[in-house]
C-alpha cells in the first residue's frame, strides 16, 4: 500500500505516472505545454487514458539544464495543481524546493519527487503531512551529471544511498507507507551503469519500499536504438515494461496509453487483473 495525501494505492499492479512538464526546455517535451491551460488539457488526458498519477515539473532537470527562479516555478506549476486537484487527479510535483513543495501540498498535491532525494532539507513540514515522497539518486548536478560519471560499483553506491536517504526520512517522521525510490536512470549514469541497475533493479526491492522507474524517451533509449526522442514511443514502452519485470511498481512516462496497453497485456499474463479509475484507489 502507498500512501498518497487522500489517495491509497494499492501496488496490487503497476502504476503509471503521467509526465506533464511546464517547461521551455525539457528534453522531450519542453515548450508543449508551457501554457496553464495546455498543461491542464493534456494532464487530463492522461489521466483518462489510465495515469493513475500526474507528475508536474516547472524546472527541467535534463543534462546541461539551468535552475529557474522559485518565482517562475511557482508560477508555472502551482496553478497546474490546483485545477488537477479540483478534478480529484492524484497529482506529484518534481521539484527540489521546500517552497514550491510546500505550497504545492497546500494547492492539492499528493505526491513530491525530489530529484535530490531531499537532501540538506528539514523534512518536519513534510513529516507532518500525509503526501507520498519520492527520493531519486543523482550523481551531481543536472548541469554536469552525465560528464563521464564513474562507480566503483553502480549497483551497491545507488542501492547505499538510496537506503540512507530512506532511513533518514523515516527517522525524521515520514511513515514508510509514503515512501517511493528512484534509481534515476539518465542523473549521472551512462548507457551501461543505467543497463546494470535495469538487469538488477530487483535488488532495489531489498528496502521494502516502492521502486519508481523512470525511463521514458530518455538518452539512453535513443544510444541503443539509433532513434530520435520523438521516436522512442515502442524503446520506452519496451524499456518501463521490462522494469516492472524486474520489480518496479510505478513506471514515470510521457506515453501514458502505449504504456497501460503493454502492462495491461502483462497482468493477463500474470493473472491481474486491471482496475481502471477509481476502482483502483480509495479516495
Amino acid at each position: 500500500m502507498l500512501l498518497c495525501g487522500k489517495y491509497r494505492f494499492k501496488l496490487d499492479r503497476p502504476l503509471i505516472m503521467g509526465i506533464i512538464n511546464v517547461t521551455p526546455d525539457s528534453f522531450s517535451d519542453g515548450g508543449k505545454y508551457l501554457s496553464g491551460h495546455s498543461a491542464i488539457r493534456h494532464a487530463l488526458r492522461l489521466f483518462g487514458e489510465g495515469a493513475d498519477i500526474v507528475d508536474i515539473g516547472g524546472e527541467s532537470s535534463r543534462p546541461g539544464a539551468l535552475p529557474v527562479s522559485l518565482e517562475e516555478e511557482l508560477a508555472r506549476v502551482i496553478p497546474v495543481v490546483e485545477a488537477l486537484a479540483r478534478e480529484n487527479v492524484p497529482v506529484s510535483v518534481d521539484t527540489t524546493k521546500k517552497r514550491v513543495m510546500q505550497e504545492a501540498m497546500d494547492s492539492g498535491a499528493s505526491m513530491i519527487n525530489d530529484i535530490h532525494a531531499l537532501q540538506g532539507m528539514d523534512m518536519d513540514f513534510l513529516a507532518r503531512s500525509d503526501v507520498a515522497v519520492c527520493l531519486m539518486h543523482m550523481k551531481g548536478e543536472p548541469s554536469t551529471m552525465q560528464l563521464a560519471p564513474s562507480y566503483n560499483d553502480v549497483l551497491e553506491e545507488v542501492g547505499g544511498f538510496l537506503r540512507d536517504r530512506v532511513d533518514t526520512a523515516i527517522f525524521s517522521g515520514i511513515a514508510r507507507e509514503r515512501l517511493v525510490i528512484d534509481p534515476g536512470f539518465g542523473f549521472g549514469k551512462n548507457l551501461e551503469q543505467n543497463l546494470e541497475i535495469l538487469r538488477h533493479l530487483d535488488r532495489f526491492r531489498e528496502t521494502g519500499i516502492p521502486i519508481l522507474a523512470g525511463l521514458s524517451r530518455k538518452s539512453m533509449l535513443g544510444a541503443i536504438t539509433g532513434r530520435t526522442v520523438e521516436e522512442r514511443v515502442h524503446a520506452s514502452v519496451a524499456a518501463s515494461l521490462m522494469a516492472v519485470v524486474k520489480g518496479a511498481s510505478i513506471v514515470r512516462v510521457h506515453d501514458v496509453a502505449a504504456t497501460k496497453d503493454a502492462l495491461s497485456v502483462f497482468n493477463a499474463i500474470e493473472g491481474k487483473k486491471w482496475e481502471d479509475g477509481i476502482s483502483a484507489r480509495t479516495a
